[in-house]
């Protein structure tokens, strides 16, 4: 851990102090800044992100206590350590400090090489906690991403389609799915190889991501070569028309498909379904729905778009 990697802030009143501990940090290699007050001290952490706080527990209007709640409750501090510096020693006053967030203390006059250690110790704790947050959001990624297509696995279509159709039964909103399949996928590996035909799915992947750009709208890969598609507050003429153009996106992609029974292209199928959910009702309808539809755009000659069942229309 090198120490001028570093940002702490001083939150004292008193400017000697400040001062103290100023050159005592900077002397170890820290960076510093400093407040006088805790609205300074508010301020400074929201620009500058500080790694550490050391706060002093007695100041006037407010006190560090109220100024430790009040850090806790920014976003950009709820993993910044404070270490509280107090002349206070009783017992009160130490179970105050942890009550409101502090994870350590030192008392006045301060013992310099109690501190320094101090503060090192709690930086590189921080930097721990940091880094398996870290490592745990990028577990929790790789386990709801499909590794070939890096678009949502199964599984996460699963939990999100769920969490939606709840989300539209409460609002009473529509909520719109599209499968897709990509037609004749078997023949072009078989005429290709499979390493061809796992990068045709990987384009094929972006190019519907690319298509579908609101934060809400979910892309998975259902299964093989089938994609999924949820669009929460989506009616039907807004599902088939993103359908459409994910057909045309596709299809402009023009990888050859010289046993495709449709096109010289990779080409695929689409089918659509809209509901608004019921409080209590099963979303298991809605994916029958979409499956039928897809059913009929491959029967009806596949390279298109059909919705059930109140409307389809070709790509």
């Amino acid at each position: 851990m090198k120490a001028d990697q570093f940002l702490v802030l001083i939150v004292d009143d008193e400017q000697f102090t400040r001062m103290q501990l100023r050159l005592a940090l900077e002397r170890e290699g820290y960076q510093t800044a400093e407040a006088q007050n805790g609205r300074e001290a508010l301020n400074a952490c929201q620009q500058l992100h500080p790694d550490i706080v050391l706060l002093d527990a007695i100041m006037p209007d407010m006190d560090g206590f109220e100024c430790c709640t009040r850090l806790q409750a920014l976003d950009c501090c709820q993993h910044t350590p404070v270490l509280m510096i107090t002349g206070l020693d009783d017992q009160e006053s130490v179970d105050r400090a942890f009550e409101v967030g502090a994870i350590d203390f030192v008392t006045k006059p301060i013992h310099w090489p109690v501190l320094r250690q101090r503060v090192r110790r709690l930086i590189q704790q921080s930097q721990i906690q940091r880094q398996l947050e870290a490592a745990n959001r990028e577990l929790q990624r790789l386990v709801t991403i499909d590794g070939l297509t890096q678009v949502a696995n199964r599984r996460r279509f699963e939990e999100y389609f769920y969490q939606e159709w709840q989300r539209m039964a409460r609002e009473q909103m529509p909520i719109s799915l599209i499968l897709c399949d990509v037609d004749f996928f078997k023949f072009y590996n078989d005429t290709y190889g499979h390493q061809a035909g796992d990068r045709c799915l990987q384009e094929v992947a972006i190019a519907i991501k690319n298509t579908v750009k609101r934060p809400a709208d979910l892309v998975a890969r259902y299964g093989g070569e089938e994609f999924a598609v949820i669009l929460p507050k989506t009616d039907m003429e807004g599902a088939i028309l993103i359908a459409e153009t994910i057909c045309s996106v596709v299809r402009k992609l023009a990888f050859p498909h010289i046993n495709s029974q449709v096109s010289s292209y990779v080409t695929i199928s689409a089918g659509v379904a809209t509901k608004i959910p019921q409080p209590g009702s099963d979303l298991q309808a809605i994916i029958a729905m979409a499956d039928q539809a897809l059913y009929q755009a491959k029967t009806a000659g596949r390279d298109r778009v059909k919705f059930m069942p109140l409307k389809s229309a070709e790509c």
